[in-house]
């Protein structure tokens, strides 16, 4: 890293920020049983791997001194938790291929309206014709169609009407699963929009787009029009995006980059939610 970005940052200052950025991930984890102490036990563990992996001096071995200088951890906890590796991104087999198979569907212009509205598919057809199985088989060879029809009937992805057709439903494009998808998610989104954010906060010109619209002092009822509002030109864009790209990459020679475009939503009642400096925030007496 280097050391000239971020200076104008204090200590006290990110710990602030910090301190709010965090405060939901305790409460998830308080939430499902995760405790203080293995809490910090990850913690010690994470410090110890960035120190090691991204705070190297160029051309120079890192020593277990210099990550104890780094992270304040113990020279013998360092010795011992060094070598671990970055963390690998694991994506979970039902996130891999329903999210290919849901995104050509939205996508390809063989398997959408003039509207861009996903077309019902027969479950079969003759070769070169619509169906779920071509869907299926234009995006991987791997996977029985029907084991994935089962699969997303089961989980009220997809509906078969009254012409025998395969619908897809809204819940396709959310992900519903309990457990493992979820938290797959979370740490996939959550992880991307804090890099953005902290590359912009170190970097002398910000390089990626991390900006929100906020009001606040409002009514519930104005809250929750905004959020509607919001939901229907964010699954508008959110769609749009994946057209593209999903055009896009059938003539890209591919490589090892990624790209990621999330957007968030959230409305809250300020009476709940807490001030700047960590404490509850008591209910207004009225006015913006």
């Amino acid at each position: 890293m280097n050391r000239s970005t971020g200076q104008h940052l204090d200590a006290a200052g990110v710990q602030n920020a910090l301190n709010r950025v965090l405060r939901p991930l305790v409460r998830l984890a308080i939430k499902c049983g995760v405790t203080f102490p293995a809490f910090v036990d990850l913690l010690r563990q994470l410090y110890v791997n960035v120190a090691e992996h991204e705070f190297a001096l160029p051309d120079k071995q890192q020593t277990d001194s210099r990550v104890s200088l780094l992270t304040g951890v113990h020279r013998k906890e360092v010795s011992r938790l060094r070598g671990a590796g970055a963390p690998v991104r694991v994506v979970p087999d039902s996130v891999s291929r329903t999210s290919a198979i849901v995104a050509r569907w939205l996508a390809d212009p063989s398997f959408v309206d003039a509207d861009g509205t996903p077309l019902p598919l027969p479950r079969a057809g003759e070769a070169g014709e619509v169906s779920f199985v071509s869907l299926v088989e234009s995006v991987t060879r791997d996977l029985r169609p029907r084991a994935v029809l089962d699969d997303w009937l089961d989980r009220k992805l997809v509906e078969i009407d009254a012409s025998d057709r395969v619908v897809l439903l809204e819940g396709a494009m959310v992900p519903r699963e309990d457990g493992e998808v979820r938290l797959y998610y979370l740490a996939r989104n959550l992880q991307d929009h804090a890099a953005a954010a902290v590359a912009n906060v170190l970097a002398d010109n910000p390089p990626f787009i991390e900006r929100a619209v906020h009001y606040d002092g409002l009514s519930e009822e104005l809250a929750r029009s905004l959020e509607a509002h919001s939901r229907k030109v964010v699954v508008e864009t959110l769609i749009q995006l994946n057209k593209h790209a999903n055009q896009a990459v059938k003539s890209d020679p591919g490589g090892t980059s990624r790209w990621n475009c999330g957007v968030y939503i959230l409305t809250s009642d300020d009476a709940s939610t807490v001030t700047e400096d960590g404490t509850p925030r008591k209910p207004a007496d009225g006015g913006a």
